[in-house]
């Protein structure tokens, strides 16, 4: 089966989904003329990145909104199954999947906001489950370098449904003084592919995950080939990357581009709209659950490194000379870090030699 029809029928369609994002930045940025109202500028080129950027009072700001997905599902029902509360590591999850996009414009973290949405607000009389989310979501906003600044937990009836719950949230970051914004349209031939990797589903690819595990006959109690529970294994929380580009942007160095890899694995490369290849000579290590996943869909190579993040966490093109400088700041903020590949000049596509994988301009068509 392929990554595409597996995706589909687990509900998430990025064909339709692909198609309103690239509406909706159409229709957004036809509001961007209201900005002079109130003495701000769009930075040309933040349309359609990981974060809207704009200029006000002297300060180079960037906002984005995220959501976590379906992964709080999997701790619901992984805590049925066991007994097991995962609920921390979930907010980590949520959290990064707001601050993991707001970095890669080259910003920092400086407030994060909280919504929690229950079908019923029952769901807190667990005190176990909320308190471990509350001091999950704290720990992610200390490990980022943000200030939790509040949010918003509705309960939803009627609109949610069962008794989970939604995790989203917002980030305002600042551009570092003596910085430009990073969108990806200064990346040039002989630019070094600098990888971070994920530690392993991170927050895409949890709708997919629910379904083959509905399809096991031991579904999240299934041993991997280790030994652990896939279940366990699904909830390992994300990477939060903040403190590598916080410590890249005090440095030096000036990144060409940075992306965290998560929906549409690799072909997240081509995010940026610069007409050049990005060849990849190494790959970093598959977590196991990961490769797991893509046995069972089924996925060849291509279709599971388009699909999942398979160990791919973070991506840092930076120019050659700044290669070896990007890994120790990496290692050094306590990342682990390879340089991967070479910006090379051609079409836009991505190249994966080890993997006889190619993506190409067409394949990639979010913005």
């Amino acid at each position: 089966m392929s990554n595409l029809g597996e995706y589909q029928r687990a509900g998430v369609d990025y064909s339709i989904l692909d198609k309103v994002k690239r509406d909706a930045v159409r229709r957004a940025a036809a509001t961007s003329g209201l900005l002079a109202g109130h003495g701000a500028e769009e930075v040309s080129g933040s349309r359609g990145s990981t974060a809207y950027v704009l200029k006000v009072g002297g300060l180079t700001l960037a906002t984005v909104t995220e959501g976590l997905g379906t992964k709080s599902v999997i701790a619901e029902d992984y805590l049925a199954l066991t007994g097991e509360s995962r609920f921390a590591d979930v907010a980590i999850d949520a959290v990064a999947a707001i601050v993991n996009d707001v970095i890669s414009v080259g910003a920092n973290p400086m407030v994060v906001t909280a919504y929690f949405a229950t079908g019923d607000a029952a769901w807190y009389s667990d005190e176990r489950k909320s308190l471990e989310l509350l001091a999950g979501w704290q720990k992610a906003c200390e490990l980022s370098g943000a200030t939790w600044g509040g949010g918003e937990s509705p309960a939803l009836p009627g609109m949610l449904t069962g008794a989970g719950i939604e995790l989203a949230g917002s980030a305002l970051a600042v551009v570092p003084e003596g910085r430009e914004a990073v969108f990806g349209d200064a990346v040039t031939p002989g630019d070094r592919i600098v990888v971070l990797p994920s530690s392993g589903l991170h927050t895409n690819g949890s709708s997919l995950a629910r379904r083959i595990a509905s399809q096991l006959p031991n579904g999240l109690r299934t041993s991997l080939p280790s030994g652990r529970d896939l279940g366990a294994a699904l909830l390992d929380p994300s990477v939060l990357y903040p403190a590598f580009v916080r410590a890249l942007l005090a440095s030096d160095v000036r990144p060409n581009f940075l992306n965290p890899i998560t929906g549409h694995g690799l072909l997240k490369m081509m995010r940026s709209s610069t007409n050049v290849r990005y060849v990849l000579d190494s790959v970093p290590e598959v977590p196991e659950v990961l490769e797991f996943l893509a046995k069972q869909a089924g996925m060849s190579a291509a279709e599971s490194y388009a699909t999942l993040n398979m160990g791919f966490g973070y991506v840092a093109v930076v120019p050659a000379d700044d290669a070896d400088k990007t890994v120790e700041i990496a290692r050094a903020a306590g990342y682990d870090a390879i340089v991967a590949g070479e910006v090379v000049a051609g079409d836009r596509s991505v190249s994966v030699p080890s993997l006889g994988i190619e993506y190409h301009d067409e394949e990639f068509k979010v913005t």
